[in-house]
């Protein structure tokens, strides 16, 4: 009999200590406050300080504040710190001082469409003229013995020797005193032989008052010889090549547009260009044609720009500065350059809101002029973004998770567990120190 009252005795005593023991685990967890990182809070906002960091290395954590490895005074990250919606990260005034932020309003403007590019000088192949023999013929006299020899119409360039035209000029010859109907019709047709052969009303004079086959050969236009294929003495044949005869009276210029560019350059489009040879000098003309290669090295597009030479001063071969003025454009929201954040996956700009919020934002951007860049999709002006610092902020909306909003429509999450997080893979040293 005492057995089974000694047992129950022991269950009833073991149900009693673990009563106890609940009811003072209870106790003791209600009383002791939750561990946090640190018991600072933030003087205006009232959140806790999770942590404090450098600016310029904000991925390293301390729990105190004092100054950072790198010597720079860090600042604390608040619980309430990036966990505005939409992406925005907070920053203390005092910090975005010592940062130098600066911003810039977003306007809305026409964007200068003035390109200036370089550009060379070329021949106009509609200039040139090619001297060529009609017949055989012995070249008896040189008169231009070298290449780029300025010459003036009606100069003479060569005299050939020719049998052929020897006897077709005394056909021509022996049919002038001819009274009937049908000499006069073997007249004519004598006539146009010769001028089949190349010969021109000058050249049949000259080489009758000779009384010689021997034709000179006069320069068509005033121009410079730029290629000279022959020499005194040589026999040529029919067809055959003599010398290239090209004016100055206009020229070519080749300027290599960006491809960015190329969209708002047309046929028509208005052109001065500059040379450093003749300084406050300008010539103008016009975009003739935008030629449809690229090139595969510059990634450039070349046009073809039609320009009077008075004077033949653009000689070819010369580097000039072509200033092209598109047709204006439609008023656009644009921002400066440094404000603009690439990525290579995106554009974005840091935009400054009130109580030193800022929202990472991004942005479709457009034609770059001035110092400015268009924005096709993001901000539509009065916008103030961020033009100095902005790429300490952009690391701060990395790190509080405002760029993964920014990308992402489904829920962020809660700072508490973000900093956990930063918390786990950056343990805190003490002290201050790393």
């Amino acid at each position: 009999m005492k057995r089974p009252l000694v047992v129950l005795a022991a269950v009833v005593a073991a149900l009693a200590l673990l009563i106890v023991g609940y009811l003072g685990g209870r106790r003791r967890t209600t009383a002791a406050p939750a561990p946090t990182h640190s018991s600072a809070t933030a003087p205006d906002t009232g959140g806790k300080v999770l942590y404090w960091y450098d600016p310029m290395l904000p991925e390293q954590h301390f729990d105190q504040p004092g100054l950072s490895p790198m010597g720079m005074e860090m600042v604390p990250r608040y619980a309430d710190a990036g966990g505005a919606a939409g992406g925005v990260v907070r920053i203390d005034p005092a910090t975005v001082q010592n940062l130098g932020v600066r911003t810039a309003l977003v306007e809305r403007r026409v964007l200068s469409s003035t390109l200036r590019v370089p550009g060379t000088v070329a021949w106009n192949p509609r200039e040139a003229i090619t001297v060529s023999a009609r017949v055989d013929a012995v070249i008896s006299k040189l008169r231009v013995r070298a290449p780029y020899t300025q010459v003036t119409a009606g100069e003479p360039l060569a005299e050939l020797l020719a049998p052929q035209w020897s006897s077709a000029l005394a056909e021509y010859d022996a049919l002038q005193r001819a009274q009937s109907a049908d000499a006069k019709a073997l007249r004519g047709a004598a006539r146009e032989r010769l001028q089949v052969l190349g010969l021109t009303s000058a050249d049949i004079r000259t080489a009758r008052h000779g009384g010689s086959a021997t034709v000179t050969l006069h320069a068509p236009q005033a121009g410079v010889v730029t290629s000279l294929e022959v020499r005194e003495g040589q026999r040529v044949s029919a067809g055959q090549t003599l010398m290239m005869l090209n004016s100055l009276a206009t020229v070519w210029v080749e300027a290599a547009l960006p491809q960015a560019f190329a969209g708002v350059v047309h046929d028509g489009t208005p052109v001065t260009v500059t040379i450093g040879a003749f300084p406050g000098q300008e010539f103008h003309g016009s975009v003739e044609a935008l030629l449809p290669d690229v090139d595969s090295a510059t990634r450039t597009r070349r046009a073809r720009i039609v320009l009077a030479n008075p004077g033949s001063q653009l000689s070819p071969g010369m580097f000039v500065t072509v200033q092209l003025q598109p047709a204006d454009g439609e008023v656009v929201p644009v921002v400066p350059d440094e404000a603009l954040i690439a990525t290579g996956q995106q554009t974005r700009v840091i935009v400054a809101e009130a109580d030193g919020h800022f929202r990472p934002l991004a942005v479709r951007t457009g034609r770059s002029a001035d110092g400015y860049t268009e924005i096709l999709d993001g901000v539509h002006g009065g916008e103030k973004v961020v033009v100095s610092g902005q790429f300490l902020i952009d690391s701060e909306a990395s790190l509080s998770g405002a760029l993964q909003r920014m990308g992402d429509s489904r829920a962020a999450p809660a700072p508490a567990a973000s900093a956990a997080k930063h918390a786990v893979s950056h343990p805190m040293p003490t002290g201050g120190k790393r």
